[in-house]
This record gives C-alpha cells, structure tokens and sequence, in this order.
C-alpha cells in the first residue's frame, strides 16, 4: 500500500504545481494579447477568466499539497479541519469565474452594438469625407467661376470706352472707370473723381434732381438726353441711363450710370442739316443770281457809257462813279452766290500747301493794312505735295486769314498750322486767331449764306459758305471751335490722296 501511494502523491503534487505554473503563464499571454489589442473585449475577457482560473489552481493546488504533507505527518485530523474551507475557497473561485462568464456574455452584446455603431459611424466618416471633398471641389469651381466672372466685367468695366460710375444715393462717386476719368476731363485715374459729387458735372441742377427723382421712383432711367461740363468747362452732351442697385452686402443702396458722349452724333446732324440747308440755298441763290446778274449788267454797261461822256470833276460824274462802284460790289455779291451754287468739279493739280499758305499770307500782308498783325506759320514737314484746286483753296484761305484779321482788329496775333497723319492720310490746316470770339448760339449758323456778325455793309456773309462749299468738294471738312474772349480756330481736313506723293522741303 505505501509502495502504490508515491506515484499518486507526485502526480498529485507535480500536477498541482503544473496547474498553477501554466495557469500564470496563460494570464501572461492573456495580458500581453490585451496589449496588442486594448479595446477588444474578448482579450479583456480572457485576461480576467485566466485570473480566475488561476487563483482556483492555486486554491486547488495549495489544498492538494497541504493534504499530502499533513497526511504524510500524520496529521490527518488538521486536514479533515481544513478541508471545509479549501473547498469553499474553491466553490467561490468557480462562482467568480461564472460571474465573469454571465458578465461577459451581456457585455459582448453591448461589445456587439458598439462595434456595429462604430462601423456605422466610420461608413458616416467616410460619406462625410467624400461629401466634404465634393463640397470643396465645388467651392473650388464656384470661386473661379466668380473669379473669372469678376475680371471679365472688371474688364468690361475698365476698357469701356463709354463713361461708368457708380455713385450713393448723395450722388458721391464710388468708383469710375478710366473713360469716365478722361470724359470729365480728369486725364488719367490717377487723378480720379472719387468722392466728388456727380451733380456738381451737371450743366443744369435740375436736370440731376429729376435724373433722382426718377431712379428712386421707378428704379432706373434710360437714355436720357442730359448735358454735362468738364473740369475745363467745356459741354458734353450725353445719352444717360441708369439703375437703382441694392446690394445684400452694402448697407445703403447705389446707382449704377452708363454715359454715352453723344456730341460727335449731334455734329454730325447738325452737319447733315447744314447740307441739306446749304443745299436749298444753294438752288434758290442760283436762280436769284442769274435773274439779277443780267440787269446788273446792263445798268453797269450804260453807267460806263455815260462815264464817257461826263466831264472831269462834275456832280454828275460823281454820281455815276458812286452808282458804278454799288453795281460792281452787286456784281460781286452775285458771283459769290453762282460759286457757292455752281457744282463744278475742282480742276485739281500737285500743289505744295505750304507755298500756297506763303503766297496768300503775302497777299493779306500787302493789301490789308496789317502792319501791327502778328502772323505766325507752324508748318509740317513731313507735309507730302497734294492733289487741289489751288485757286479755290487760295479763296478759302483768304477768307479765313480775312475773317481773322477783322476778329483781332488793329493788333493781334494769327497762327496758321499744317499737321499730317499718315496713318488716316489726312491734312490739316488750322487758321487761329486771339479776337474776341464767336458767342455759342452763332456756330451752327457760322457756315450760313449771308450770315455775319460784321457791321452792314461791311461783310456779304457769303465768304464762310463758298469755303465750306470748296472744302466739300475737296473731300474734306471745315470745323470751327471758339469760346468768347478766346479767339477762334478754324480747321480745314483734306485727304491725301493716293497719287500724292513727296515731301515739302
């Protein structure tokens, strides 16, 4: 009996040993794979199950030890004390390891749901990702959109050639593009009349205040006709339109204008009007002229007739001297009227514009008693020879030299100026003068048949009219511009032709 207790004692012992040496390395391994993986509960689970399993190995264990050596002491009666309790040591290692098993059970359902909402939300994650992706991208694409969009009207607004400005509701101006600059006479935007009143630019006030009255009435104007000053005072007829704009972003409203320069379209009908003027007259002087040329003739032939047989120094002869001199200024009154009528072509030849202007000015120097009159010629060199009529351009020159020296009286100063422009093949001359001027409701009727403002009988009002005629049928344009007290300008375009060719000297 004792031979067969050793081999049951060292399993017995061995084993409890064993037991208790594999159940720590299982809660090492248990706590090393909860390292790995700190929120996975079923390595959490294991590390509390693998103390539990060994603190019931070692209860077992140390139970199955103690037995043996108090049974191998002979103290089998301490056992049978001890027993009881290393059995209820053991029942409550196994009511743990169950408590830990049925808590296990409903934390991996909560373990479950976490990890179901966790996939939930990394699926949300991820569609809120592609979502804010997208949401960029269109941003993105929206803002260069608004980009390009800004400098294409920025564009608009700064290359326009017609006047933008955007002023408040007190008519200050907000901003201006640089046509608007120039067309108030500002010269660049360096100079720029931000902040200035646009109303003060207004010939008349009340032009602005129903220009405002009606925006805020009806939120915009179009085309109104209104006339505008410059800086240096000069008119600007403009072609007006405008609109009440209230921005989200700006707290009062503002008013967005639009300024057309319609000046060069009322010169042009007004020229055309001129025309057709000037043409009516034209076809009525001829009639007159012929109709009173012939009876002129005869009274101015038999005037001379009786010349002949009048004394030296009588009251008679003096009398038909006086009748003699008033029938020829007629005759010249009509001849005047049949060249302005007459629609002759020019009888053009190569001419050098300069001599022909040294020519006249020697004429007017000679027979004008202009001693005290300063003439000054600006000429152009590069100035090619060209193709005119040179006695019908000498007749205008003539009268526009004339009507200067009437307009600057006893002293004064002429200037007579050549320009060319090849790239237009144009000519110019301008003719200027420091007299007094012309007042502004006589321009539009300076080139009128007998229209002067020299003292009767002291201008036919006929020389305007034949110089505009002649310059017409050259191809080219007479225009005046003058200011009282200023003096005037008269400027004479004729084209250069094709077959003009050279240079003057």
């Amino acid at each position: 009996m004792i031979v067969s207790f050793w081999p049951i004692l060292i399993v017995d012992v061995g084993g409890s040993m064993l037991m208790i040496v594999l159940s720590f390395l299982c809660i090492g391994l248990a706590r090393r794979l909860q390292g790995v993986d700190p929120q996975n509960v079923i390595w959490t689970y294991l590390f509390w199950l693998c103390i539990g399993l060994a603190g019931f190995a070692v209860s077992r264990s140390a139970g199955h030890i103690l037995k043996q050596a108090l049974v191998l002491s002979g103290q089998k009666e301490i056992w049978a004390e001890i027993r009881p309790f290393s059995g209820a040591i053991n029942t409550f290692m196994f009511v743990f390891l169950a408590s830990v098993t049925l808590f296990f059970e409903r934390v991996w359902k909560i373990y479950e749901q976490i990890t179901a909402d966790k996939v939930a939300l990394g699926r949300a994650h991820t569609e809120l990702l592609n979502l804010n992706q997208n949401l960029e991208h269109i941003v993105t694409e929206r803002s260069q959109s608004l980009a390009i969009s800004e400098r294409q009207y920025r564009r608009i607004f700064e290359v326009s050639r017609d006047m933008i400005l955007v002023v408040d509701l007190q008519g200050r101006i907000v901003d201006i593009n640089p046509a608007g600059c120039r067309e108030l006479g500002f010269g660049e935007p360096a100079t720029t009349p931000k902040g200035e009143r646009f109303q003060v630019f207004f010939e008349h006030d009340e032009d602005w205040r129903q220009l405002k009255a009606a925006i805020e009435r009806d939120g915009f104007v179009s085309n109104a006709e209104i006339t505008l000053r410059r800086l240096d005072g000069s008119a600007m007829r403009s072609l007006v339109s405008a609109s009440l704009v209230v921005e989200p972003s700006e707290k009062d409203p503002t008013i967005h204008f639009q300024v057309r320069d319609i000046e060069q379209r009322h010169m042009v009908r007004e020229q055309m009007a001129q025309a057709d003027r000037l043409a009516s007259i034209g076809q009525l002087s001829s009639g007159i002229a012929h109709e009173i040329n012939n009876p002129l003739g005869v009274i101015l032939g038999y005037t001379q007739l009786m010349l002949r047989s009048e004394p030296g120094e009588s009251d008679r002869r003096r009398d038909l001297k006086t009748i003699e001199k008033h029938v020829r200024h007629c005759k010249a009154i009509v001849e005047d009227l049949l060249n302005f009528a007459r629609r002759s072509e020019p009888k053009k030849e190569k001419v050098d514009i300069h001599k022909t202007i040294d020519d006249v000015l020697g004429f007017i120097r000679q027979h004008s008693g202009t001693n005290r009159i300063d003439f000054r010629t600006d000429y152009d060199r590069r100035m090619p020879a060209m193709v005119l009529d040179e006695k019908k351009i000498k007749q205008v020159l003539i009268n526009l030299l004339m009507n200067a020296r009437h307009a600057v009286g006893d002293t004064g100063e002429i200037r007579v100026a050549t320009a060319y422009y090849p790239e237009s093949r144009q000519a110019t001359i301008r003719v200027t003068d420091n007299g007094y001027g012309i007042e502004a409701q006589h321009l539009q009727h300076i080139f009128d048949p007998f229209f002067t403002t020299k003292p009767t009988g002291e201008g036919t009002g006929l020389g305007l009219s034949v110089s505009y005629g002649i310059v017409k049928k050259h191809g080219g344009e007479i225009q005046v511009e003058s200011r009282p007290g200023e003096g005037a300008t008269f400027t004479v375009l004729l084209p250069v032709l094709e077959s003009d060719s050279g240079e003057n000297g």
